[in-house]
């Protein structure tokens, strides 16, 4: 009766150990799902933050300011346009031989 109650006490040991890892396990992956739900929040702030930043940077205004200021780009106007013709568009194109070649 001894050896089976000594095996009982350490299956039930064995037992609590498990139990007491499990618990333990269990607090460490809670601990990580609520640290990467405050980095989700961070980072859905930080893109929320990033798309505001990015409409005020790219509003027209802002842009044909860069292009005069930076760029030294200025408008087109038909003074300054200058029109590229094919000098090969007006040669005339010989039509194919009708006759099937014979």
């Amino acid at each position: 009766m001894t050896r089976v109650s000594i095996a009982l006490l350490l299956v039930v040991m064995a037992s609590a150990m498990v139990l007491v890892h499990t618990q333990y396990e269990s607090r460490l992956l809670y601990t990580a799902l609520d640290r990467a739900d405050i980095e989700a929040r961070r980072l859905r702030s930080e893109f929320q933050r990033l798309q505001v930043q990015k409409s005020a940077q790219s509003t027209p205004l802002r842009i044909e300011r860069l292009a005069r200021d930076r760029l030294q780009m200025r408008p087109a106007s038909p003074a300054i346009t200058q029109y590229v013709t094919d000098p090969g568009a007006n040669a005339p194109v010989p039509a194919p031989d009708a006759g099937g070649g014979q």
